[in-house]
Formats: structure tokens, C-alpha cells, sequence
């Protein structure tokens, strides 16, 4: 059986609303946001600063990184607001700070965790047993999404469609960057479902038979 099932998930699939309904299932612990938490407690950076900074650099920083400036390290004066020399650009920071947080949460016990690439810093984890795990992606039509997005964040479907489009690119550059892998790619993945086929409760459930059956 299965202890470690990540989530990787298009914007408007309901991949995280699956990811919730599976754990609970299985009676496993969820995880999400609370790998920002974990993060924070890692690197000095706050919870807030890593949420707003997560997957995304603003063009000033870009800028910055760019032109060869890089990051404060956790630890000095500057560590939350301020950009110096020789240390590891805030997207490095960010991106170790999660993948160790995420380390150490799957370390805890059975879970699910969605999201930040997690699939890969697990497959690529010697602390894990990678019999332990499975990789899940989740990807729904555009319509679908779309109506989902109208629904759940109140957007009119012009603007849904993108923000779809930019929240998926910019997942989509985050992952081949630092996993140096295509997100989406069926070979990093061990299930790929599309949760319009079945919904997303029984696309939960039917997540859960297979984890209880490996």
C-alpha cells in the first residue's frame, strides 16, 4: 500500500480538492499550505514572504538576479527584504526550503501532499522508500476548468480562461526549471487522470482503491 501520494495538478482540475478528499479516505495527513509553514521555519523567511514569492519571481528581483545580485541569506539583516552577493538567488532559497520541508513532512507518516514539485523531490529523496510512493497528476478540460474557476473564485469566464493559462505556465516554468523535467510529461507520473471524466469525488475514490491495492 501506498503511504506517500503527491499531487500535480492543472489550475481549475480540482486537484487540490481531490488531494483533500483521498486523505481523507485513506486517513492520511494533507498537506499543502502548511509546506510554506514548514518552509518558513526552515529558512528564517516568513510564511507570508514565501507565499507571495512562491513560483514566481516580481521583475525587480528578476532583474536583480540577472544582473548577477542575488538573495540575503537567512540569518542577516537584509534576510526578508534585502538583495546582496554570493548567496543563492530567492527562488534557490525558496525552492530548497520547500523541497527539504517537504522532506521532512512525508518523513512524519502517510500523506498526501500537493503541489512544488513534490513528485520529484520525493522520486529523487534517498530518506524515502520510492515503493512508498506515487505520483499523481491531475488535468481536467479547458471548459471545465473554466467553469470551475467561475464558480469558485467568482471570475467571468474571460478572465478565468487566463488566469488558467498563467497560473499553469507559470507552474509549468517553475517545475522544468528546477526539476529540469516537463511537467505534465505522462513518463514523470505514475497515474494521470482526468477528473471530469468521473468528478472529483469519485475520482478521489477511485485514487484510493488503487493506493489500497498497490
Amino acid at each position: 500500500m501506498k503511504k506517500i501520494i503527491t499531487i500535480s495538478r492543472e489550475f481549475g482540475s480540482g486537484g487540490n480538492i481531490i488531494g483533500k478528499l483521498l486523505a481523507e479516505k485513506l486517513g492520511y495527513a494533507f498537506y499543502d499550505k502548511e509546506i510554506i509553514d514548514q518552509a518558513a521555519q526552515n529558512s528564517g523567511l516568513s510564511a507570508e514572504f514565501i507565499s507571495k514569492n512562491d513560483q514566481k519571481l516580481p521583475s525587480a528581483w528578476l532583474y536583480s538576479i540577472l544582473m548577477g545580485a542575488t538573495y540575503a541569506a537567512p540569518g542577516t539583516n537584509s534576510a526578508t527584504t534585502g538583495i546582496t552577493t554570493g548567496t543563492l538567488p530567492l527562488a534557490d532559497q525558496i525552492f530548497n526550503a520547500q523541497r527539504q520541508a517537504i522532506i521532512d513532512l512525508a518523513k512524519k507518516g502517510p500523506c498526501v501532499i500537493v503541489g512544488r514539485c513534490a513528485d520529484y523531490v520525493l522520486r529523487h529523496c534517498d530518506e524515502i522508500n520510492r515503493n512508498e510512493l506515487l505520483n499523481v497528476f491531475i488535468y481536467a478540460p479547458m471548459e471545465d476548468k473554466v467553469k470551475r474557476a467561475v464558480e469558485q473564485k467568482k471570475l467571468d469566464a474571460k478572465t478565468a480562461e487566463k488566469d488558467i493559462k498563467l497560473i499553469d505556465k507559470g507552474r509549468a516554468n517553475h517545475y522544468n526549471t528546477f526539476t529540469q523535467r516537463t511537467w505534465g510529461n505522462r513518463a514523470h507520473y505514475d497515474v494521470l487522470l482526468n477528473s471530469s471524466t468521473l468528478g472529483l469525488e469519485k475520482t478521489a475514490a477511485l485514487l484510493a482503491d488503487m493506493v489500497k491495492e498497490s
